[in-house]
């Protein structure tokens, strides 16, 4: 290379390494002066649709590395905590600063209705496009919906590996089951109506022929995943349809009277969602905390502590990152991502949701009433 030429790229190489750095300094500043307006505003109120005992080492860590922003955390079901966002909008009163839920849909509506705000960091830069919506709703995880059973009440060969199979068991047994299955309660749970209409759209003929099958047994319906979860472990419930991935993992981990099956036609895959409040009063410190969320740190404390899998590729433990490959490479074409976007509005209309609500009680109620 000529003496000119190595100058012009020198200077050019020096240009680049000053632009970065000031843009490391611009960027270290805006977060230094986050912290301060968050520290000034001394808490971040969370309504959340995720048990407290399974996320506090996430708080812990959060309140540990920002000294002086405390986390107050609401625990609630999801159908309560949309309701609530809603009502206390309506009225004009303090509520939260971030909600965080599980029901994909309710989130969405709720961003679509007005009540989010945008945010965007370095950290939602990092998130795959699938998992952003107008820059108002985040995912912050991905967790497969699962059938759950007793391993002492249902033999390995007996354990359902698709949503046909669930049917054959339910006709072929019928006294084994009968009384001993679950799911979530669609009106109760929101949950338990994304997870219901999702399999409706994915399969409508099977999933209907399922919901007339279990509710011929005698289909017990539960708001939240952890009775669900208690009844199987304790042999009151043979099995449990369409339970969220990340409890019955955690859970059966330590208890070993519990077994886990993904569905092989296809395994629905759902985001927890998380979006700052319009009215949020504490506006910095929801940012920080979000961002804590979406961060590697609290991705892979998330993955750690609840077995979530991290929404980020370059998140999460070893353990973690091999589990969302794991997950992939066993499910394959089985593998269905529910979107975050506007296609979750569809049953938030309320004449499509009062009629899936009244098919689903009609298929599910028992043959004697």
């Amino acid at each position: 290379m000529r003496i000119g030429g190595m100058r012009g790229w020198l200077r050019t190489v020096l240009a680049l390494v000053v632009a970065a750095t000031a843009i490391a300094t611009a960027h270290a500043e805006q977060i230094a002066d986050r912290f301060e307006q968050a520290r000034e505003e001394g808490v971040v109120v969370v309504y959340a649709a995720t048990d407290l005992e399974v996320v506090k080492p996430v708080i812990d860590d959060f309140e540990a590395l920002h000294p002086g922003v405390r986390v107050q955390y609401h625990d609630m079901h999801s159908a309560e905590l949309h309701a609530r966002v809603v009502d206390e909008a309506r009225r004009g009163v303090p509520g939260a600063d971030v909600a965080w839920s599980s029901a994909m849909d309710l989130q969405v509506k709720l961003v679509n209705d007005g009540h989010a705000q945008p945010h965007r960091s370095a950290e939602t830069a990092a998130l795959p496009r699938w998992a952003v919506w107008k820059d108002e709703a985040f995912g912050t995880t991905y967790e497969p919906a699962v059938i759950v059973y007793n391993k002492r009440l249902l033999g390995e060969a007996d354990v359902p590996d698709s949503h046909a199979e669930l049917i054959r068991l339910l006709d072929r047994d019928p006294a084994q089951l009968r009384g001993r299955i679950a799911t979530y309660d669609p009106e109760r749970s929101g949950l338990g109506l994304l997870l219901h209409t999702q399999d409706a759209q994915a399969n409508p003929i099977v999933f209907w022929q399922l919901a007339r099958g279990m509710g011929r047994q005698g289909l017990e319906q539960h708001a939240v995943s952890s009775e669900m979860l208690d009844r199987v472990a304790a042999g009151k419930l043979v099995l449990a349809y369409n339970v969220l991935g990340s409890y019955a993992h955690r859970r059966a981990r330590s208890d070993p009277a519990l077994g886990v099956a993904l569905p092989r036609d296809y395994t629905l895959v759902l985001s927890r969602v998380a979006f700052i409040m319009r009215g949020a009063r504490h506006p910095a410190a929801a940012r920080l905390w979000l961002d804590h969320l979406l961060s590697t740190r609290g991705q892979a404390l998330l993955a750690a502590n609840l077995g979530l899998l991290p929404v980020r590729t370059d998140a999460g433990t070893a353990g973690a990152d091999s589990a969302a490959a794991l997950l992939h490479q066993n499910l394959q074409h089985a593998f269905r991502p529910i979107r975050i976007g506007s296609g979750l509005l569809a049953y938030q209309d309320q004449a499509k949701k009062q009629a899936f609500l009244r098919q689903w009680d009609a298929e599910t109620r028992p043959v004697s009433e």
